[in-house]
């Protein structure tokens, strides 16, 4: 008999043998419209056994790749700042042992902690960021530790010309202003995505490759705390996916799916398998 130990499907290589490794950061303190996504990772794991460890759209299978899934960190959600240094702790711990690591939101303000980390290892960062908002307040309502300033933080430290943004379709207008200046954020789809995998790719810069769920149509998608109409598909988010793991990825994330936001189980099925294809795409 063995242990009862869930884990995402095929993500069962012990921590040596593994090349990439997964783990959860259940918190959503900062959530400012639909509450949810700290049952996001465990949901996964859960509802993973619905589908198939083959990917028919890669060829390939999650039981051949080196995968160790690490569960969910245990944090404190009443202080942001501590998540957010548990979260870096670990993501370094992962890095500095030389495996890949796969962080499971969560609200996006978890995505910080592993880029605080990746940027420690790698200053030269580059960040890739699939979403419908483009976090880049300031504050909020005084906060500035909150998922939608993510990429504000992020920005300060990665810099100027570093973080390229795809399927931005809400924000507000101080957002874009500041976008023009200091980021390149493209609205609504991954134009232009493939010529900045190429760029990348060619010059050798580290990459940090986050995803927000809600980046997918919530016809698609419903099971998140901030819809937005518009998003793109699957197979888009898939081919997008698959493109950025053209570069050098040095870390990622897979944040914001609001499981009992769709009684339907879609959204979290919809979730395991960008997750799945993910992970083959890096591993």
């Amino acid at each position: 008999m063995r242990p009862n130990i869930e884990t995402f499907l095929g993500c069962d290589a012990e921590f040596d043998e593994a090349s990439a490794v997964l783990f959860g950061a259940p918190f959503d303190s900062t959530t400012s419209f639909r509450p949810g996504a700290r049952f996001g990772p465990s949901a996964m794991r859960h509802e993973s056994f619905g589908i198939e460890t083959f990917s028919p759209y890669q060829n390939k299978d999650l039981t051949d790749c080196a995968v160790f899934d690490a569960g969910d960190l245990e944090l404190c959600f009443g202080d942001p700042a501590l998540a957010l240094e548990d979260i870096e702790k670990t993501a370094a711990e992962i890095m500095d042992a030389g495996k890949l690591p796969v962080l499971l939101g969560g609200e996006h303000l978890v995505t910080l902690g592993s880029v605080r980390a990746a940027h420690k290892l790698f200053p030269d960062l580059h960040l890739i960021h699939f979403d419908a908002h483009a976090d880049l307040r300031d504050d909020y309502l005084g906060a500035r530790l909150s998922h939608a300033c993510v990429m504000r933080r992020c920005h300060e430290l990665l810099g100027d010309g570093h973080i390229h943004q795809f399927c931005i379709r809400s924000g507000e207008r101080e957002e874009f202003e500041f976008a023009k200046r200091h980021t390149e954020l493209r609205l609504f789809d991954f134009e232009g995505l493939e010529a900045l995998c190429e760029r990348l790719r060619l010059s050798g810069a580290p990459v940090y490759l986050s995803i927000d769920l809600d980046c997918l149509d919530p016809a698609v998608f419903p099971g998140t705390g901030t819809p937005e109409a518009g998003g793109v598909t699957f197979p888009e988010l898939l081919r997008a996916i698959l493109t950025a793991a053209q570069t050098e990825i040095a870390a990622a994330d897979l944040n914001e799916l609001a499981p009992m936001l769709d009684p339907s189980g879609v959204s979290t099925a919809t979730a395991c398998k960008v997750l799945r294809e993910l992970l083959l795409a890096l591993a």
